[in-house]
């Protein structure tokens, strides 16, 4: 029977005193994929926030692999194997491509320099270029391959293609089935609808911080009605 990579039970957070999370709970399995998808503003990544201890939530539980990281510190929720590819990319701007990498480098994974490079290339081209200095799609690289660094066992991935040509998004993509195919563990926040459901195994949905749809990521493909309503797409 395969393990709970994450669970979240009736997760309440806020900025605040404007209540933003209301009572979220959901499930991912081990090696599965979750596309959190919903509107602007609905609530997706304040979730990813309170998952990652980025954003204490004020009731409710989070459990990483069956281990309880509510009251945890990010660093802490990190050790028990969470990897973030933050909103922004939120590279290290005056530090080289290698050295971004290298200083999140934690063994015991098949992640190393040499994987990072084998599965971006332009990384290496850069390797010791300014971060700063980067394309946006080359520092949205760069921010994935040092959250695969760590060697993670589940992934949070924030917007990932955000900004990206379509050319880019097409190289996410690949990287993300490369993931799914690896049996990573991923929650994937994304607006780009098609990128989401092409990667997804399940589909969670927030509508003004409530959960409004969670079930299998099939069901909803081509449902041009419910990408509609819940997510302004068709």
């Amino acid at each position: 029977m395969a393990r709970e990579a994450l669970a979240l039970t009736r997760v309440n957070a806020f900025y605040g005193d404007s209540h933003v999370l209301h009572d979220v709970s959901f499930r991912l399995g081990e090696g599965r994929v979750l596309a959190l998808l919903g509107r602007n503003g609905a609530g997706k990544s304040t979730c990813i926030s309170a998952i990652s201890g980025l954003l204490p939530h004020r009731s409710g539980s989070i459990e990483i692999f069956g281990i309880p990281v509510s009251r945890l510190a990010p660093e802490a929720i990190a050790r028990h194997g969470l990897g973030l590819v933050p909103q922004g990319r939120r590279v290290f701007a005056s530090l080289s491509v290698r050295e971004n990498l290298t200083v999140a480098a934690r063994g015991g994974g098949p992640w190393d320099l040499a994987a990072a490079y084998a599965a971006f290339p332009r990384l290496q081209e850069r390797q010791r270029q300014a971060a700063g200095s980067l394309s946006g799609g080359e520092q949205q690289m760069l921010a994935i391959a040092r959250a695969l660094m760590t060697n993670p066992r589940l992934l949070l991935l924030d917007e990932p293609s955000e900004g990206l040509a379509p050319q880019l998004v097409a190289e996410v993509g690949r990287v993300l089935q490369r993931l799914r195919q690896d049996g990573l563990s991923i929650v994937l926040v994304e607006q780009n609808t098609r990128l989401a459901l092409g990667v997804a195994d399940e589909v969670v949905t927030l509508k003004s911080g409530r959960v409004a749809y969670a079930g299998p990521a099939e069901q909803i493909k081509g449902d041009e009605l419910f990408l509609t309503q819940h997510l302004g797409v068709y």
